[in-house]
């Protein structure tokens, strides 16, 4: 299997070639630090990182209250650098994306035109657990349902062999990471300030101002001076971080829904001075929990009377209700159809090729090939619920066979992608590990992104699982300006 490495060119006889240009400079800095400094270094960057917070909350770890473990997020030294040019080629592909997957789900909620072209089959969009009946109709400010995308990229080899950048995964109901994105930024420049100095590393620092602009866009007309909120579940959720970190960085309030109310089918939120008017959530509460007289009655973690409000025009929530339809593992291999037909271009970026496990011909070759597959969930997320065919041993190769053949619908297949590498600093030393992408694209008024994302790393050898939920670590993203 032929192997890319971020840093090095592939040798013909295997193994390491030449550094790459845009590598070239930080590599021979590298080069000259000793293993010492770079572990106190390590050291540092773990202790500012507990001592700020920045954690995530395991569920399936629990301490001895029963609550879910916190965890810090393994950050590595070694930055993954992007040059200038393949930045370009991949914000115009995501922005092309995007924008399409937008137009999908303003027409699956109004004509639905792509479904009557035949494109996509029905059954997959009306019936799947993500469409929301209640959207149906509902017009939202711009016609923009996702208004934070996070859009998993990885570079592999094509059939030639040649390196190309493919769409993995599109992640817009609540995308989440950025908050790590920024922070390992902040750890980099506090670390190596002269590499800053040296390296035309374009900043990433403006996101929050950018997130800002894209909210009060998104609100209502009637809506002057738009007053923002975060809403989250509170500080039991993974991301809690994050939401508090966004909202501080934004200037906004962080909200629970036990502080929203609607009164005339207008939110307010609580506050010492009395009710004060809200114009845009900016939600990282599912769908299911946000309203509790539409969705799931038991729910604490809404607002009763929010769905009303939002059909009446008097609030936006951002992203959507029923964003999830786009995001959808099933959906995923008809994206390429959406550009084409609601854009009249070429994708500019490539899905991974897929196979949907539904289709008896799909389910059968899975079945045939599941130690060479990459089978997931549909609905799954976070690295669960998921084979990868040339890691798994026998039996869980055949308890994925025996869920597959019970439900195939709840599957896709994909081929086992040799994901790039980048020199990571282990307890070894240094030594590759693979990564991926996940860069945030933001639609208001207009489609804009940061020029960076959030390179996520599989710390174990040979793993290919970056989550981490699963044992995986970030690293700071620098694109190189031209």
């Amino acid at each position: 299997m032929i192997r890319l490495d971020e840093m090095h060119d592939a040798a013909p006889q295997g193994g390491p070639g030449p550094v790459r240009a845009h590598y070239r400079s930080y590599h021979d800095w590298l080069s000259r630090q000793s293993h010492q400094l770079m572990a106190d270094r390590q050291q540092e960057a773990e202790m500012v990182f507990r001592r700020v917070g920045i954690t995530f909350a395991v569920y399936g770890d629990k301490d001895a209250d029963g609550a879910g473990t916190e965890r810090l997020i393994p950050f590595d030294l070694i930055p993954r650098i992007i040059p200038a040019h393949e930045w370009r080629e991949l914000q115009q592909g995501l922005v092309q994306r995007v924008t399409a997957l937008n137009r999908f789900i303003h027409d699956i909620y109004h004509d639905q035109e792509i479904l009557r072209a035949g494109l996509i089959p029905r059954e997959m969009v009306l019936g799947n657990a993500q469409f929301r009946p209640q959207m149906q109709g509902l017009s939202v400010p711009g016609d923009v349902y996702s208004h934070i995308s996070g859009i998993d990229i990885v570079r592999a080899p094509d059939e030639n062999g040649q390196p190309r950048y493919y769409v993995l995964e599109d992640n817009l109901r609540v995308p989440s990471g950025v908050s790590y994105m920024l922070e390992d930024r902040k750890m980099m420049m506090r670390l190596f300030p002269e590499l800053f100095s040296s390296h035309a590393v374009s900043p990433v620092a403006h996101y929050p101002d950018l997130l800002l602009e894209t909210l009060r866009a998104s609100a209502p007309a009637t809506s002057a001076d738009p007053t923002v909120v975060v809403l989250t579940p509170g500080m039991y959720n993974s991301a809690y971080f994050e939401h508090a970190f966004l909202a501080q960085q934004m200037g906004v309030e962080l909200v629970e829904g036990q502080d929203l109310f609607v009164k005339d089918d207008f939110v307010y939120m609580r506050t010492t001075q009395g009710p004060k008017r809200v114009d845009v959530i900016y939600r990282r509460v599912d769908d299911d929990f946000l309203d509790p007289t539409v969705f799931r009655p038991q729910s604490t973690l809404g607002c009763a009377g929010l769905l009303h409000a939002y059909r009446a025009g008097h609030v936006n929530i951002c992203n959507a209700i029923g964003t999830g339809i786009a995001d959808d593992k099933s959906i995923y291999p008809y994206v390429p159809r959406m550009i084409e037909f609601y854009l009249g271009e070429k994708p500019l970026l490539s899905n991974v090729p897929t196979r949907i496990c539904r289709d008896p011909q799909d389910l059968q070759y899975t079945l045939d090939h599941l130690d060479q597959l990459v089978v997931k969930e549909v609905h799954g997320a976070g690295g669960y619920g998921m084979l990868v065919g040339p890691a798994a041993s026998r039996a869980e190769i055949e308890s994925f066979r025996a869920a597959l053949i019970a439900d195939p619908a709840r599957y896709i297949a994909q081929p086992t992608l040799s994901l790039s590498t980048c020199p990571t600093y282990v307890e070894e030393g240094i030594a590759p590990r693979h990564i991926d992408l996940r860069p945030f694209v933001l639609c208001g008024k207009t489609v804009q992104m940061v020029p960076g994302g959030l390179t996520r790393v599989a710390l174990k050898k040979d793993s290919l699982v970056v989550n981490s939920s699963q044992g995986g670590g970030t690293k700071d993203t620098w694109i190189l300006q031209a």
